[in-house]
């Protein structure tokens, strides 16, 4: 078989997302047919059929025509040769579902599987907000924002006049409920986190930046947290938690982080950051135990409610 690499290099890249579709609907659909594949990308039949046959000659043996279903199903030793089908990856997509990126379908669910979303107030910064934060960021050029800060300790003059910061960003962080812009922030002379739904006005300017995510100790180094079941739950309630995060028995949840976003991590699995394990099990289901090292890093997780 051609190696997945030279078929990478040897399939035009529009192709490529084609049949990236046809090997994750094939998987997780259980069946893909030349409609699927029409439908999804907006082709004629003649097209996807086409598209089909070259899946079947790049990947011979992968996928199996079944007449009881009109379609191609997975042969028992399929193996994955254009598309990552993890679920960390996969999962995504069908929720949003998309095939390409210029998605979504509306209605019509193109990989026939219903998800859903918590639906949590939008945190999000205006079009052109937005714009000149991104634009800065790929120019690599300093950025003048008026931001609402809700911290005490930084100087406010008011939230109708929000004060103005110069900032040196580098990079865009989803947290799960918001997003926000790690910068180098020129007033405090150190890398901070910026909520965009705070920022009022902002305006990328032709000077260029002389930081970068490169100088952000705290973005480019890693540290372990070192979770485990709360000791306040059940032997059987531990061993099922251990169990949701694929971990033996005995073990320890391990998850490599970025120094930066420890915090944010924290908080959204719900860890018990408190010295002696006091909070309630049942709402903070896992424990850290490696707080000593962790601290240092994300000290407003410990104190800002979670301890």
């Amino acid at each position: 078989m051609i190696s997945k690499e030279k078929m990478w290099l040897d399939v035009k890249w529009a192709t490529r997302q084609r049949l990236q579709y046809i090997e994750m609907m094939a998987w997780y659909g259980g069946v893909v047919t030349r409609g699927d594949v029409a439908k999804a990308f907006g082709i004629s039949d003649a097209a996807a059929t086409k598209d089909l046959k070259l899946y079947s000659d790049l990947a011979p043996g992968n996928l199996v025509y079944q007449h009881s279903v009109f379609g191609f199903v997975p042969n028992e030793h399929f193996t994955a040769v254009f598309a990552d089908l993890t679920p960390a990856r996969a999962l995504p997509i069908i929720a949003a579902n998309l095939a390409v990126a210029n998605g979504p379908y509306g209605a019509e669910l193109i990989y026939g599987l219903a998800s859903a979303s918590l639906p949590l107030p939008v945190r999000l910064p205006s079009p052109q907000v937005l714009a000149q934060i991104t634009r800065a960021i790929r120019g690599r050029r300093k950025l003048r924002i008026c931001y609402r800060s809700l911290s005490d300790r930084e100087d406010r003059t008011g939230q109708d006049n929000p004060a103005q910061r110069m900032l040196e960003p580098h990079t865009l962080v989803d947290t799960g409920t918001r997003w926000h812009v790690r910068a180098y922030h020129e007033e405090s002379c150190d890398f901070r986190d910026f909520v965009l739904s705070r920022i009022t006005h902002a305006e990328c300017l032709d000077t260029p930046a002389e930081s970068g995510g490169q100088y952000d100790e705290d973005w480019t180094e890693t540290v372990s947290l070192q979770l485990a079941p709360h000791s306040g739950l059940d032997v059987l309630k531990r061993e099922s938690l251990l169990l949701d995060y694929g971990v033996a028995s005995d073990g320890v949840i391990e998850v490599e982080v970025r120094r930066a976003l420890l915090g944010y991590v924290l908080q959204r699995m719900n860890v018990d950051t408190t010295p002696d394990h006091a909070m309630n099990p049942n709402a903070y289901q896992l424990m850290l135990l490696n707080r000593d090292e962790i601290e240092p890093f994300a000290a407003w997780a410990f104190y800002s409610g979670l301890s």
